[in-house]
């Protein structure tokens, strides 16, 4: 398929799906299209799944996949609108109930400490649905207070002394900064900002997944194209990230965009090469098989980069 054939094509996905097709392949911000996905397909299915209590699974971080944590940040990926009330009566609940004792939000139990990858992805979605700005002061705070010497941020970091910084951590720290940022927020942003661009250096210093003394591929993982990320760094969510932020191409992320191209298929999409193992509340696409997710997402990073 051409590039029109492909558009033509994800154009006939679910309402997520067709809403970033036409806002960022077609430059077309279709707000209508958008509310769709509180009311159809995937974004309904989520939403349907909510309890009376305000909770997904049975808890804010269990099971995990199927957890209030990871289904809002699903619900962010898709693109739901910014103000359904719902998703910000869960985010208040979570805010109100689940501060550690480092001002982070407690992933389970009682344990005091906050986890900062879970810190960086719940100021994410929490920014995309507006939470108040007082009530992630704290979550702020915590995340600079482990920002590492190496540039970038570690989910071990607070509770066993990790020395080096995670990629995984880093990414969803950085996505959440940028969130945080585009939405208008101001607590401590210029220090957000400044963290912001030593991770991506960080990221890049790395070519994106390889050892920097060896140059060898850190774990093999991140060169498979898997949807839903959920904590996992992979090479198409940064270099996803990298276009969503505005980055300029750098000669460090060549390794990883020819990584990225040689999965195309000769059909012109991209597949959904596996998923992260798991319980799910249902699959949106099966591994194997043609991803209207990795197309569009690959394709407009190639796009964006003029590749």
């Amino acid at each position: 398929m051409d590039d029109q054939a492909l558009i033509e094509w994800l154009l006939t996905g679910d309402a997520s799906i067709q809403y970033q097709t036409r806002r960022d392949l077609l430059n077309i911000n279709d707000t209508v299209l958008q509310a769709r996905i509180a009311t159809e397909g995937w974004g309904a299915q989520f939403l349907a799944l909510r309890k009376p209590d305000g909770n997904w699974g049975r808890k804010f971080y269990q099971p995990k996949w199927t957890s209030t944590h990871y289904t809002l940040l699903d619900l962010k990926n898709l693109g739901l609108p910014q103000n359904h009330p719902a998703v910000q009566e869960t985010i208040a609940m979570v805010l109100n109930t689940l501060k550690a004792n480092d001002g982070g939000i407690l992933p389970i139990g009682d344990i005091g400490k906050s986890d900062v990858c879970i810190n960086g992805m719940f100021l994410n979605y929490a920014s995309y649905f507006r939470a108040e700005e007082v009530d992630l002061h704290s979550v702020v705070d915590a995340l600079l207070g482990e920002h590492m010497a190496d540039g970038g941020f570690n989910c071990r970091s607070n509770r066993s002394g990790a020395v080096h910084s995670s990629l995984h951590t880093t990414l969803s720290v950085i996505e959440g900064i940028h969130s945080y940022a585009v939405n208008g927020y101001n607590y401590r942003l210029d220090e957000l900002r400044s963290a912001e661009s030593a991770s991506q250096a960080f990221i890049l210093e790395h070519r994106l997944y390889q050892s920097h003394r060896s140059g060898e591929t850190i774990d093999p993982r991140f060169l498979r194209l898997s949807y839903p990320s959920r904590w996992r760094y992979d090479i198409l969510r940064a270099l996803d990230y990298f276009r969503l932020t505005g980055v300029k191409y750098d000669e460090r992320m060549d390794d990883a965009m020819q990584v990225l191209l040689k999965k195309r298929r000769k059909d012109g999409t991209w597949p959904l090469q596996a998923r992260h193992p798991g319980q799910t509340h249902f699959e949106m696409e099966k591994a194997g098989q043609t991803s209207r997710w990795n197309t569009l997402r690959a394709l407009r990073v190639v796009r964006h980069f003029n590749i």
